[in-house]
């Protein structure tokens, strides 16, 4: 019967093709938005503080400093207003909550960037 419920479930979901991404990296989100009978795509662009769930109710949080003012966001994953995902940044973090940088500002609000092996240049 799991099976079958299972089944049901993935055929009524849409699958949307988002990047692999995790708490610390830096997205731009860009999300629909409606106003009146007119439509526009809006982007958010910051860090993601946790990511959530699993399946439909799936989502993710993401903050960003605006005009002073921490500004966190919360996304589904499938979500049909969602245009988007682009990665910026991976970020360098040890934990999958990132609560902490609720209370941070300035520098120490910072998030180090993943280092990242790069190919070595071929000689022809």
């Amino acid at each position: 019967m799991n099976a079958a419920v299972a089944f049901v479930h993935e055929q009524l979901t849409n699958k949307k093709s988002l990047p692999k991404f995790k708490a610390g990296d830096n997205v731009t989100v860009n999300y629909k938005i409606i106003e009146g009978n007119k439509e526009r795509i809006q982007s958010f662009r910051g860090d993601v503080i946790k990511c959530q769930g699993e399946g439909a109710t799936a989502s993710f949080t993401v903050r960003k400093i605006s005009d002073g003012i921490g500004v966190e966001r919360l996304f589904p994953f499938f979500s049909p207003n969602i245009d988007s995902v682009v990665v910026n940044k991976a970020g360098r973090v040890r934990r999958a909550k990132l609560y902490y940088q609720r209370e941070r500002s300035g520098k120490s609000a910072r998030i180090q960037e993943k280092k990242r092996a790069v190919a070595a240049k071929a000689t022809a």
